[in-house]
């Protein structure tokens, strides 16, 4: 384990991996392919990201019950092999949420990511009693994620900074004046850096730059799955201010992802895990209620690909 704190590991780029599936003679999705998902894990670890978020939103952590969840982050703890700091994905009501984030600590996990909790939406007082227990029941460091159901108000989010091991925050919603006032909120409250705040919408190269104009500096890409080298670059020019290169990627690369993604329901997972066997090995289909892509559109995100890799090579952008 390692003795510096969760937040201060988390200074790069974060890294959410897909979960592959058997494919079953039907073609659906069957058990967990762990070694495929370890090979997964290994090689974007090579490429470079900061940590390894593993079973959330991009790793279908709904689709998992407690023993696939446990071996899956066990395995992804074994493929990192403390290099960075491995987060688990954490949801449902208290209770369960609770019995998941043990069984993240069992295996190794330094963090916990909390995700929205199942099916119902609660005020600013059940949101704060909810991830307040959640914090109570482990001993991990825990960052909330706003999305779906789950939105809070400034003050509650300022209250449940005070929670020794809450330490962070990540959003979902894209609503950039909400985020401004939870990030004032905090800092009058607890001063700078009380949390760690992340940007986590689909394809979230698209808006940082606008969020970080909020505060919010840190975000996760998803495009790390398929193409680490486009994701690395992009991330290297935001950290470096270089707006040519950030500009000609938004314009020729991201935008048209974004337009993509928003052809299919459920594409921000399904097509990015399409295209992680592109360069990689298969890494099987989506559980229902996700479907698969649409091959043609399989096929515009490999020529998409391509066409992002040929702005880096004409920016003398090497490969990561």
């Amino acid at each position: 384990m390692n003795a510096l704190p969760l937040v201060d590991r988390l200074d790069g780029l974060l890294f959410f991996p897909v979960t592959p599936f058997q494919r079953r003679p039907d073609g659906r999705a069957g058990a967990v392919a762990l070694e495929t998902f370890t090979e997964h894990v290994e090689t974007r670890i090579a490429a470079g990201p900061a940590a390894v978020f593993a079973c959330c939103g991009t790793g279908e952590f709904f689709s998992l019950d407690l023993e696939e969840y446990a071996e899956t982050v066990a395995a992804a703890v074994r493929a990192v092999r403390g290099r960075v700091p491995v987060v688990a994905g954490v949801g449902y009501g208290a209770a369960l949420g609770a019995r998941f984030a043990a069984a993240a600590s069992a295996a190794g996990a330094d963090g916990l990511l909390a995700m929205p909790p199942y099916l119902v939406t609660g005020g600013p007082d059940g949101l704060r009693d909810h991830y307040r227990a959640l914090a109570d029941a482990t001993d991990l460091d825990l960052i909330i994620y706003q999305r779906d159901n789950a939105v809070f108000t400034p003050e509650t989010v300022a209250d449940l900074a005070q929670v020794p091991n809450i330490v962070g925050f990540k959003d979902g919603r894209g609503d950039l004046d909400l985020m401004q006032r939870i990030v004032s909120a905090v800092r009058s409250r607890h001063g700078e850096g009380a949390l760690y705040f992340l940007n986590g919408l689909p394809t979230a190269e698209l808006t940082q730059l606008a969020y970080a104009g909020v505060g919010v500096t840190g975000y996760s890409s998803a495009v790390f799955c398929f193409a680490p080298d486009i994701a690395l670059a992009f991330y290297r020019a935001y950290r470096a201010g270089d707006r040519a290169l950030l500009h000609a990627l938004l314009d020729g690369f991201y935008r048209p992802l974004v337009e993509l993604r928003n052809l299919g329901a459920g594409y921000a997972v399904s097509l990015v895990k399409a295209a992680v066997g592109f360069d990689g090995p298969d890494p099987g289909p989506v559980r229902a209620p996700l479907s698969a892509p649409k091959p043609e559109h399989v096929e515009r995100l490999r020529a998409l690909v391509e066409t992002g890799r040929g702005i880096l090579a004409g920016a003398g952008t090497a490969a990561a």
